[in-house]
């Protein structure tokens, strides 16, 4: 009985061990056939180029409300000037809060980082920032005011639950426009350094961190005031504590900071409000929602404090204690923006497509992208429509245009686009993003892209290839840019997918279209949006059409495909 079992087992190990061998020949067999060259002659891999229509389509006031970046600041690049404000609601960090006795507002702060990362550290240790998303250096003027339109959050004769939506040109969506002089209320007044009155309402932009100290005291040997804390490069502004006393100190006990409500009704929000300075300046995008950005109140207070001892009868005397009080912002922000294009962007040939594209973030313009002169499978058997002729070299279809198999295998497929850099004067998009324009959605390469991660610089790298430079310099001027679309391609040849028009755009951050639908826009066009990562940017470009006299830089597709030489 042992021995049969071992005589079994062994007889199973032998046919594993069978198997495994034929399987290993076999795959040895397939791959040598197929990546030998000296054998490999029975496939060619080859390239072939389509030519294509491109058009620019000019966009309306976007829907500006709700963004998680707000634009502030002047932007100019070969397109003319864009300049940037917003508004936004102001919350309190507590609600009926009690100040104390003999309150004095000692200082009133405002900080707003910049987008800022450390890359060095100087002799002395200290960290050395590399800003992002800050456009130029040059100062401008920043006024603030005390806004007094109130924001709404839902329409008051809507649907139940309808949001009120508004627009960069400061109006609603029923068209009524957000009035100037409401935005423009009491002005909130900043100091000098020197505790003086900035009247000209002038900031300046630095990379260096900000640092915070208090004067030296005698515990310390040296007479250097002491570091209190280090900031981040930001807008930081010393506010005049008269407004902020009056505003808020002095309505302790009142019902306005009670609740968020009433408070949203007694204090509506900011107004930032950019101009430039000697004709120049630069431009911010902010992220002001988070609680780090605030105004901060430092006040000083009497407190009653127990001080006893042996020889002497207790008594209470009057101590003075710091404490502070925040104000943070949100939770409605709208932004604002005014173009200055010359000459203005106006739509292209919808039919035989320009020479020239013209991609501008926010209020700016997009370019829309037409394949085999948009035709689709249709049910005329007896000529082949533009899309019909093209599907018919790469595969074989039934009757009602259903795939049946491969004639050509579609290894890859992009679309090129060359910059014209005779127009841009720099400052172009590092990314574009191509999307569904009917449907308002990214391509399948998008989702199946292999380089994806948190860092929208190095994320989604082999579908939206970053822009080429000249000697991938960062800063050199930019040559093309490469998009690979494979997927969508096999989607219309394999899959039946219709063949819709796609939308070309400039991204500030191409992770944003995965998650957060596209703006609304003004426009006559019906339905017409606006990527968010588009709306956000301040960046435009100009590219070669499929109509421009220069035949080496002409727009086109290519795709590479195997096909068998029999």
């Amino acid at each position: 009985m042992k021995r049969n079992k071992i005589a079994l087992h062994l007889f199973a190990l032998s046919v594993i061990f069978t198997l495994f061998i034929a399987c290993d020949k076999d795959f040895s067999t397939i791959e040598s056939d197929v990546l030998n060259p000296d054998i490999a002659t029975d496939f060619d891999i080859k390239r072939d180029s389509f030519e294509i229509t491109t058009w620019t389509k000019t966009l309306g006031p976007y829907q500006s409300d709700g963004l998680s970046l707000n634009g502030l600041g002047i932007y100019d690049d070969s397109f003319g000037r864009t300049t940037a404000s917003f508004v936004s609601q102001v919350s309190i960090s507590s609600f009926d809060p009690s100040f104390g006795e003999n309150v004095v507002l000692d200082s009133v702060a405002l900080y707003i980082p910049f987008f800022s990362r450390i890359t060095d550290q100087d002799d002395e240790g200290d960290p050395i920032y590399t800003l992002d998303s800050v456009f130029g250096d040059q100062p401008f003027k920043l006024s603030i005011f005390e806004n007094n339109y109130f924001i709404r959050d839902f329409v008051p004769d809507g649907d139940f639950n309808e949001n009120e939506t508004y627009f960069s040109n400061k109006t609603r969506s029923d068209g009524s426009p957000i009035s100037d002089m409401l935005l423009e209320g009491t002005p909130i007044e900043y100091l000098n350094e020197d505790g003086s009155v900035n009247t000209e309402n002038i900031v300046t932009i630095s990379n260096e961190a900000i640092i915070l100290t208090s004067p030296d005291t005698d515990e310390d040997e040296d007479e250097d005031p002491q570091v209190v804390q280090t900031l981040a490069p930001g807008l930081r502004l010393m506010l005049k504590p008269d407004y902020w006393q009056q505003k808020i100190i002095d309505q302790e006990g009142e019902t306005v900071l009670s609740s968020q409500n009433n408070f949203a009704e007694y204090f509506r929000g900011l107004y930032f409000k950019a101009e430039p300075v000697n004709g120049d300046g630069s431009f911010l995008l902010l992220s002001i929602g988070f609680s780090t950005n605030n105004i901060t109140l430092h006040y000083t207070r009497d407190v009653a404090s127990d001080d006893s001892d042996d020889d002497s009868e207790d008594e209470d005397e009057e101590t003075t204690e710091q404490d502070t009080f925040q104000i943070t912002f949100g939770p409605n922000f709208i932004n604002f923006s005014e173009n200055e294009f010359n000459p203005p962007i106006t739509d292209g040939d919808d039919v035989d497509g320009d020479s020239r594209i013209f991609l501008k973030g926010g209020e700016g313009s997009i370019a829309k992208i037409r394949f085999f002169n948009g035709t689709d499978v249709d049910d005329d058997e007896t000529t082949l429509n533009a899309f019909e002729a093209w599907k018919n070299d790469f595969v074989e279809t039934d009757e009602s245009g259903n795939f049946v198999r491969s004639k050509r295998l579609v290894n890859e497929a992009n679309l090129v686009f060359y910059v014209d850099q005779d127009i841009v004067n720099g400052g172009e998009p590092n990314r574009l993003y191509l999307y569904d324009i009917e449907n308002k959605l990214p391509l399948v390469d998008y989702f199946l892209d292999g380089v994806v991660n948190s860092i929208p610089s190095i994320s989604v790298l082999n579908h939206l290839g970053p822009l080429q430079r000249v000697d991938d310099e960062p800063d050199g001027e930019g040559i093309k840019y490469k998009l690979e679309i494979t997927e969508h391609i096999n989607n219309l040849l394999l899959r039946d997918s219709t063949n819709v028009d796609l939308g070309l755009a400039v991204s500030l951050n191409v992770n944003l279209e995965e998650t957060f639908p596209q703006r609304e826009i003004i426009s006559s066009e019906d339905n017409l949006t606006s990527p968010l990562s588009s709306s956000l940017s301040p960046r435009g470009t100009v590219l070669h059409g499929n109509n421009t006299e220069d035949e080496t830089k002409k727009v086109y597709l290519e795709i590479y495909y195997t096909e068998p030489n029999n």
